[in-house]
């Protein structure tokens, strides 16, 4: 907190505003995400996708990106933009991923018939994803729950810490489930490797190394602003701010179905708010005042060996190429 109390002296601010000030005006950041033979890089302007094809040759994708944020300004506040660059994340995500999809067809087509295929198929595929995620994460584990609790006679009720660790544990269960199980097919350990090769090249770049190969291949795998690590904050947030939220709300009175859904219907309103705390968490944390929060990141870190491998030079290379091609559109704006 050594930075907090010298911001102090120069300037008279309370080291709540200092913080505040330093989350606002804190460096932009580079982040990405593995896909299908590649990896997709995202500066605060621009996108890049480069993906290597069957034939060997990397093909290179990019756009200058204009956030929703650039519109309505008020959203690039600390614990607005969390929920933000979430949902835009997901939209990126799905259009790289269906991107590097194609290119792994011997003659991908683009014209404009297929990009309206496309942007229908992506739309879809992202209701559907997002669908999904919401019944197994929210609704299950909730569901579940309640009906160990009713098992075990226990009379915990939905404010009490005992469910919310029980319903963040079944959550948890779950994506370590998954994640497990998918470990074990080829092509996702080599997303994992890109994966890998992601986040080695976003250390090159943060350190102010030269892009190279080499210099990315010094770096470490883990890296505490992944989706990953940002996933397990989520569930550690949400933990907090369920049992708090329905210790607050008096339900309790409602019909046992009229409960149970009411229950859900609020978790579901409070995953935006607690995407933007986790987010806040998740980079601050990753600051040089933030030291002392690392132990947030921590267990995200250790779910990470599960979810990258070491890379080889040729994915390394493949993510340094996307990474510089976000750059470059970057400086040119």
């Amino acid at each position: 907190m050594d930075f907090l109390r010298e911001k102090k002296n120069k300037t008279g601010r309370s080291p709540i505003s200092s913080l505040f000030l330093y989350l606002l005006l804190a460096p932009t950041t580079v982040g990405g995400q593995a896909v299908i033979e590649g990896v997709m890089m995202r500066s605060p302007k621009a996108m890049s996708i480069a993906v290597r094809r069957p034939d060997g040759s990397v093909v290179v994708k990019k756009k200058r990106w204009i956030s929703i944020a650039e519109r309505l300004p008020f959203l690039k506040l600390p614990f607005l933009r969390g929920a933000v660059i979430l949902i835009e994340s997901i939209i990126n995500g799905i259009e790289a991923l269906n991107f590097s999809a194609m290119q792994q067809e011997e003659e991908p087509k683009e014209n404009s018939k297929n990009s309206s295929s496309s942007n229908i198929t992506i739309f879809l595929t992202m209701v559907i994803a997002i669908s999904l995620a919401l019944f197994l994460f929210i609704v299950l584990p909730h569901v579940v729950s309640r009906v160990i609790l009713i098992i075990f006679g226990s009379k915990a009720g939905l404010g009490s810490l005992s469910f919310n660790l029980l319903d963040g544990g079944i959550k948890l269960g779950l994506f370590l489930g998954y994640i497990i199980a998918i470990g074990f097919l080829p092509d996702v350990k080599r997303v994992f490797a890109y994966h890998g090769a992601e986040h080695r090249s976003i250390y090159t770049f943060e350190a102010g190394e030269a892009l190279t190969v080499k210099n990315a291949q010094q770096h470490s795998t883990l890296h505490p602003r992944c989706g990953t690590s940002f996933i397990i904050v989520v569930l550690m947030v949400s933990i907090i701010v369920f049992a708090f939220s329905f210790k607050t709300l008096n339900i309790t009175n409602m019909p046992v179905v009229l409960r149970a859904a009411t229950a859900i219907l609020i978790k579901l309103a409070l995953m935006l708010p607690i995407a933007g705390i986790s987010y806040e968490i998740i980079r601050f944390a990753s600051m040089p005042i933030g030291r002392w929060a690392s132990f947030m990141v921590f267990p995200g870190l250790l779910v990470q060996k599960l979810t990258t491998r070491i890379p080889e030079d040729d994915q390394v290379e493949v993510a340094l190429t996307a990474l510089k091609a976000a750059l470059e559109i970057e400086s040119n704006t």
